[in-house]
């Protein structure tokens, strides 16, 4: 799940990426070209509602391509992702339009 709120003041867009704790085992960052794909970055912290999320500033009008990223190395898909992209390894990214 995708969530947006506007960052009042600003011309950006807060933009939290949540999933179920369940759906993916380890640890899990959302990562894209909006922190350079670094898997440090922006790591999903469990919650107590069963989730695991992040937020990220994100400037409005724009369109970011994104994953998550397992420690091992596994990729995930967002099914609720507004659009879907191919990347260079033969396979598709998330586009989340702010």
């Amino acid at each position: 799940m995708i969530k947006q709120a506007p960052v009042k003041g600003s011309n950006k867009v807060k933009v939290s990426f949540v999933i179920p704790d369940d759906r993916v085992a380890g640890k899990v960052s959302v990562v894209g070209d909006f922190n350079e794909w670094n898997p440090t970055t922006h790591p999903l912290r469990k919650r107590a509602n069963g989730t695991r999320s992040v937020s990220v500033s994100l400037a409005r009008g724009r369109r970011y391509a994104f994953r998550y990223v397992t420690e091992d190395g596994r990729w995930h898909d967002d099914e609720a992702a507004a659009d879907f992209q191919p990347n260079e390894f033969g396979g598709v990214n998330g586009v989340v339009a702010t």
